[in-house]
């Protein structure tokens, strides 16, 4: 199975590239599925009604098939907010009593910011797991906020291992002995048992959004702002290790060699394809003259692309970032870390223990360290042709050299 996630500036028009994407797979004989949590279900206009009743596409997961042969899989956050809260209220109940806390009835409670990134990870890993689908096309936020959402699994993770580490939990059979002693309740276990249910739901979507088999479409209205929205957008992407499958270009004017505005506005759109063409593969779509309504519009839209299929072909092999082994040379080892169109001047980097720190515009990830560079300091970094290429000088007291 394969799960492609469009993303691409506000307002490119990503959820008609979504819709479009899944139409062009279902053409070619694939078993699609598509995900949307976007406020108002604007793919209703695009997709139509549902032909058949909605079924189970995945446990605790929804799809009802549309005409053009796929199935839709509508995200509801505030439901999911609604199941989540009960059910840890319930579980904590015990020390919610202690404290007089009323429990909040689900029909008091309303979504907090966050709920539906939260919603889009949950329904993302269990489409994961849909039988009978060869195509997961995920209709994801604006870019910058797709980022941070993709990112989120594996931030929360680290948080939690922090916070309440594994192995201060062995020490929990003692808590009722020391609640005694100290005449003050303990933490209560459910909050362990809470940790290790969340880390396990985010390691599986985190397994989801790593895969090889998942990658980015990137949507764009070609222009200047949409240049600046994607430079940084696509380093957020590279920083984090998500693979891009290409970039569609969307609503080309036609080539009027008239009307002075069209003149203007082809040069631009032009001058975006060759430049951004040069890094990515290049799907055109042609502007249809009004916004797309209905399956008859988007079978004509996907039957109008040019520069390829918007059907996504077979994912390529995804390298890590790698260690190069310059010691004989230049007695170092290097990490070449693959950032595109990043800045120096939006870079920053801090060594803390066995991670990095790495800064990249407005994004930041913390990684782990490879094995060997863990026993060397940090000797110096510089950015060349869109690779961040970090010196790190073995340590002698942990990396002798041998004479």
């Amino acid at each position: 199975m394969q799960t492609l996630l469009i993303t691409g500036p506000g307002g490119a028009g990503r959820t008609t590239v979504a819709a479009a994407t899944a139409l062009a797979a279902a053409r070619d004989g694939q078993r699609v599925l598509l995900l949307s949590g976007d406020p108002g279900d604007p793919l209703a206009a695009l997709v139509g009604e549902p032909v058949g009743e909605s079924a189970e596409a995945a446990p605790g997961l929804r799809a009802a098939e549309v005409a053009g042969g796929f199935r839709v899989a509508r995200i509801d956050p505030g439901e999911g907010f609604r199941e989540e809260f009960a059910a840890l209220q319930e579980r904590g109940s015990a020390l919610l009593g202690m404290l007089g806390a009323r429990p909040l009835g689900a029909e008091e409670l309303t979504e907090l910011p966050g709920a539906e990134q939260f919603a889009l990870l949950r329904a993302l890993r269990r489409a994961a797991t849909a039988p009978g689908t060869d195509l997961v096309v995920v209709d994801m936020p604006p870019l910058h906020q797709a980022v941070a959402t993709l990112a989120l699994p594996a931030q929360l993770r680290r948080y939690l291992a922090r916070l309440l580490p594994a192995e201060r939990q062995a020490a929990r059979a003692l808590r009722p002995v020391l609640a005694q002693l100290a005449g003050v309740p303990m933490p209560a276990q459910w909050l362990y048992e809470a940790a290790a249910r969340w880390d396990e739901e985010l390691a599986a979507v985190q397994a989801v959004i790593e895969a090889g088999t998942t990658r980015v479409r990137l949507v764009a209205e070609p222009g200047p702002a949409a240049h600046a929205a994607l430079r940084a957008g696509v380093t957020g992407l590279a920083l984090h290790e998500l693979g891009i499958a290409d970039l569609v270009a969307n609503r080309l004017v036609p080539q009027d060699r008239t009307d002075p505005w069209v003149i203007s506005v082809g040069a631009q759109q032009l001058a975006f394809l060759k430049d951004w063409g040069q890094d990515l593969t290049a799907l055109e779509l042609p502007h249809l003259g009004r916004d797309p309504q209905g399956p008859a519009d988007l079978a004509e839209l996907t039957g109008l692309a040019a520069g390829g299929s918007l059907t996504p072909g077979r994912p390529g092999s995804h390298r890590r970032w790698p260690v190069e082994d310059r010691l004989d040379e230049d007695g170092v080892l290097v990490w070449a870390v693959s950032l595109p169109h990043a800045r120096k001047s939006d870079l920053d980097l801090i060594r803390r223990g066995d991670e990095l720190l790495l800064t990249a515009g407005p994004y930041r990830r913390i990684v782990l360290l490879p094995s060997a560079l863990r026993r060397c300091t940090v000797s110096g970094a510089a950015l060349a042709d869109g690779v961040l290429r970090i010196r790190f000088t073995p340590d002698p007291g942990l990396w002798p050299r041998t004479s």
